[in-house]
């Protein structure tokens, strides 16, 4: 009797097949949910829609944005394409390639229009417009941040011609400035790191000092991150002179992030999931994005996929 009970006892317990189905069903939805922050883009859906009456009309409102070039590949461009800036100047965009590193002038359709190689340069990810025929480009492993005059014709740029500026903070191979954009009116510059950790970084005074006149502050804007952005990367960094609103673009996580450049308030969201935005296939890996001065949205992604996106 002794021996039967504990055989009993070391037997494991029926289970029917279709209990076992429920459970990998029920571990797959719930690594669904941690991978892809269901429950955080839940939660910040229904804090953001609770709001919509008040930001709609003075914000991005990027949960409005639909894709009207959808993964268009850039002629001429077979990979690594990444950071992208408008230029209301010349009404068109600048992208960079990183590897072999490139100055791209493009149409607000896609259209390649002229190439920049730039010579001495390394790991370029990012690029502005900050006016004054100048453009600032993000090396990401080096952090540094270099200011170039846009030449008459295209052709190359070599790196010893440019001053820049290095901020070695958290160097970490690849994984260091992916994205910059430029409130010209306060003379703010925005930069993103992309992770281990993710940053923010706001610097003030970069064009005066450029010119001459060197009052620079570094901020690190990592409260405005920290319980508010659900992204686990960012790959891109826009500021929007109309709304004074930062657009932020996460490749891991998918997604647009805008928030308040006052107070880091985040305002809204737009997933780039397959479905949403009316895109037919999922943003494979966002690198770029930009804003016109009429308030189109455009993304460049790798390897040479095109982008952009209009409020209804």
């Amino acid at each position: 009797m002794m021996s039967v009970a504990k055989e009993g006892l070391g037997r494991l317990p029926k289970v029917s097949p279709w209990k076992w189905a429920l459970l990998l069903l029920t571990l797959a939805l719930m690594y669904q949910v941690a991978a892809r922050h269901l429950d955080n883009r839940l939660y910040f859906w229904l804090k953001t829609s609770w709001h919509e009456t008040e930001w709609q009309d003075r914000s991005l409102w990027l949960p409005e944005y639909q894709v009207r070039i959808d993964a268009l590949p850039v002629a001429g461009v077979s990979q690594n394409l990444s950071g992208l800036t408008y230029d209301e100047t010349r009404d068109q965009l600048w992208a960079v390639i990183n590897g072999p590193e490139e100055l791209l002038a493009l149409s607000k359709d896609g259209e390649l229009l002229a190439r920049y190689p730039l010579n001495g340069f390394s790991d370029v990810e990012g690029v502005t417009y900050l006016g004054d025929n100048l453009l600032l480009l993000a090396e990401e492993r080096d952090q540094a941040l270099v200011v170039v005059e846009i030449p008459a014709q295209a052709g190359p740029l070599f790196r010893e011609d440019y001053r820049a500026l290095t901020i070695g903070i958290d160097l970490g191979g690849n994984q260091g400035f992916e994205g910059v954009g430029y409130d010209r009116a306060r003379d703010r510059l925005f930069v993103v790191k992309e992770h281990s950790p993710r940053k923010l970084y706001e610097i003030r005074g970069l064009k005066a000092s450029v010119q001459g006149h060197f009052n620079l502050q570094v901020i690190d804007r990592q409260a405005w991150i920290d319980h508010k952005v659900f992204a686990t990367d960012f790959s891109s960094v826009h500021y929007d002179e109309q709304t004074g609103h930062l657009a932020l673009l996460s490749d891991e996580s998918q997604v647009m992030i805008e928030l308040d450049a006052q107070d880091g308030k985040l305002i809204s969201f737009r997933s780039l999931f397959s479905g949403f935005a009316g895109l037919q296939q999922s943003v494979p890996q966002g690198e770029g994005l930009t804003l016109d001065d009429q308030g189109n949205l455009y993304l460049v992604s790798e390897p040479n996929l095109f982008y952009r996106f209009e409020r209804e």
